[in-house]
């Protein structure tokens, strides 16, 4: 039994001048799970992501992460207690190289040149592509490639969560199958992911558990196999009626 999530999100809200973005949003995430977030454009998805990285404020409610209140921590230092987010769009560095870019996901990290190459060459073994195109400018790369470099980035930073955020985005249906077979990988090797996907019978596949976002508010939640089940979701989301 697990005493303390790894992750708990209690009561957040957040809001954009008047709009409300979450409201009252309360989700936590078990050490050793993948826990998949699905809903529509403008739910709220993305907005939850970057305020668990500390990359938007909360207005209210609080973001606990290993027992302790970071809910106003800058993202930063979050990073160095272990929160690392692969995010919406990739945004990796385009001018600068694959290996570099892999190196800045590393860099508050205090590690040697040998810990560090043994991390990159980890990384081409998940990513082999990435090997290939290492001394490649990221920018010049494909939209699937690119994603595999943000997933590999933030998991140099060794992070304790991974947060993905929509790595399907814009992909062909065979980079997203990749994109899925390194998910269920990391899965099995105990990484703890936090993953927000619009790609919802996928991601509830591969997921230990689900909520529901819809408008800011979370609306159902359960095993991605309940959820894979129910009736709602299969008409909402898997495309069932």
């Amino acid at each position: 039994m697990v005493d303390t999530p790894l992750l708990k999100i209690e009561n957040l809200e957040v809001r954009y001048g008047a709009v409300e973005a979450l409201k009252g949003v309360s989700i936590h995430v078990n050490a050793g799970e993948v826990v998949t977030i699905i809903g529509g454009n403008g739910a709220g998805k993305s907005t939850l992501m970057k305020t668990i990285s500390g990359l938007e404020p909360a207005a209210a409610g609080r973001v606990m992460f290993e027992g302790h209140d970071i809910t106003r921590m800058p993202g930063y230092q979050r990073v160095a207690l272990g929160v690392a987010q692969s995010p919406e769009g990739r945004q990796v560095f385009p001018d600068q190289t694959v290996r570099d870019n892999l190196l800045l996901g590393a860099y508050h990290r205090k590690a040697s040149a040998a810990e560090l190459e043994a991390d990159l060459q980890a990384q081409f073994e998940t990513f082999p592509r990435l090997r290939e195109r290492q001394e490649q400018p990221a920018g010049t790369m494909s939209g699937g490639e690119q994603q595999m470099l943000a997933i590999a980035r933030a998991l140099m930073a060794q992070p304790k969560l991974l947060l993905l955020d929509e790595p399907s985005l814009g992909l062909a249906p065979l980079i997203v199958k990749e994109i899925f077979a390194v998910i269920r990988a990391l899965k099995s090797r105990g990484v703890t992911i936090l993953l927000v996907e619009q790609m919802a019978n996928q991601a509830l596949a591969v997921a230990d558990r689900a909520y529901v976002l819809e408008t800011g508010h979370i609306t159902i939640e359960g095993t991605g196999a309940e959820l894979r089940r129910d009736p709602r979701i299969r008409a909402a989301y898997l495309g069932e009626h």
